[in-house]
Parts: C-alpha cells; sequence; structure tokens
C-alpha cells in the first residue's frame, strides 16, 4: 500500500514538474526582431532594428550586484509606476550596459511609439529610442554570473580581434528568464560593432 502510495505521489510530482516546465519554455514573451546575418563559431552576428526601451543608470557594471536594484526600478514602470497607472507588457531581453555608466534597461513593446509612452513616475527612469544596432552575440546556458558574463566578454573581444571587426569598447549582457527558470536558460553577451563591417574578415 505504501509503496503504491509512493508511486502515485512520484508520478503526480513528475507530471507537475513537466507541466511547470512546459509552462515557462512555452511562455510567449516578445523579443526583438532582429536578423541574423552571419553565424560563425557559435557566435552570431545580428542586426537589430530600431527599439524603445525605458533605462535606468545603476551603481556599477555587476549584475550580482545591481541586477536586481535595476531590474526593481523598471519593472516599476511598466507595472503602473508612470502618469497613467498603465500596465506594459514584459519583454525580454533585459539587457545591461557593462560599462563605467553602468545602465539596465528594458525594450518595450514594439506596439508602442516613443510618443504613445506614459511618463515614468521615477526621475531616474529614462524612456529613449536607440537606432539600428549591429552585434557580436554570443549565448549560454544555466544561472549568469559575473565570473560567466565576464569570461564571455572575452570570448566576444576575441571573435572581433581575430575577424578584424571594428567594433565599440563595451559589452552588454542580456538575459531571457525569470529568476524561478531552471532549464533552459538563455544568456547572451554582445558587442556593439560598425554596421557596415568594413574590414571584417567573416568568410
Amino acid at each position: 500500500m505504501n509503496y503504491l502510495l509512493w508511486v502515485s505521489l512520484g508520478a503526480v510530482a513528475v507530471i507537475g514538474l513537466t507541466v511547470g516546465i512546459t509552462s515557462m519554455m512555452t511562455r510567449k514573451i516578445e523579443t526583438p526582431k532582429y536578423t541574423v546575418l552571419h553565424t560563425i563559431d557559435g557566435i552570431e552576428i545580428r542586426r537589430y532594428p530600431k527599439m524603445t526601451i525605458a533605462r535606468t543608470r545603476v551603481s556599477g557594471p555587476s549584475m550580482d550586484q545591481n541586477g536586481s536594484s535595476g531590474f526593481r526600478s523598471v519593472a516599476n514602470y511598466i507595472f503602473g509606476g508612470n502618469e497613467r497607472n498603465q500596465k506594459i507588457s514584459m519583454t525580454a531581453p533585459v539587457v545591461m550596459d557593462l560599462n563605467d555608466s553602468a545602465s539596465l534597461y528594458f525594450v518595450l513593446p514594439s506596439k508602442f511609439a516613443l510618443d504613445q509612452l506614459p511618463k515614468p513616475n521615477s526621475s531616474s527612469v529614462q524612456i529613449s529610442e536607440l537606432g539600428p544596432t549591429t552585434m557580436a552575440v554570443v549565448r549560454f546556458s544555466g544561472f549568469s554570473t559575473d565570473a560567466k558574463i565576464s569570461a564571455q566578454c572575452a570570448v566576444v573581444q576575441r571573435f572581433a580581434e581575430e575577424h578584424n571587426l571594428l567594433h565599440k569598447s563595451e559589452f552588454q549582457y542580456m538575459g531571457y528568464n525569470a529568476p524561478w527558470d531552471v532549464v533552459g536558460r538563455r544568456n547572451e553577451v554582445a558587442l556593439t560593432i560598425y554596421s557596415d563591417l568594413e574590414g571584417a574578415e567573416l568568410k
């Protein structure tokens, strides 16, 4: 009797876990519609369109130390912390600029033009547009840490140098998952490169 009970409970747990994982992996969240121009050695050269973002400054380029506070500031805006008390759909990824003037931002849903968005209640959140951008991007899985992000920055830096890519000096980290997602986690490190790819060796 006890054996059957434990088997039944185990089956229920497995089914519940499977449903939960499936739900997380099939969740429909808008992401930017980029074009992959090249894929070389696991790194993609992507062309991103113009995007509207909600950005806040953070005290340094550390996801471990500043990711949560930056996330809360911008999340407050989309959860209704604006002049209209308007809720705005969450998108992915959450992006951190990894430079001395570090910032964290969300890409806002593509259905909104810049002038259609409500003004943030907090002066620490700014709404702006990013122009079309070309980036070299590497993907990695699991939970991100500053050490993992730094290692992937080195991978992209080496790739850019080996392929003679003209690029900016700042990296970006892009995270696509909620904190409670356990499987299928997607993380990326990106480096902005010059869109004309002049002088690049991408064959």
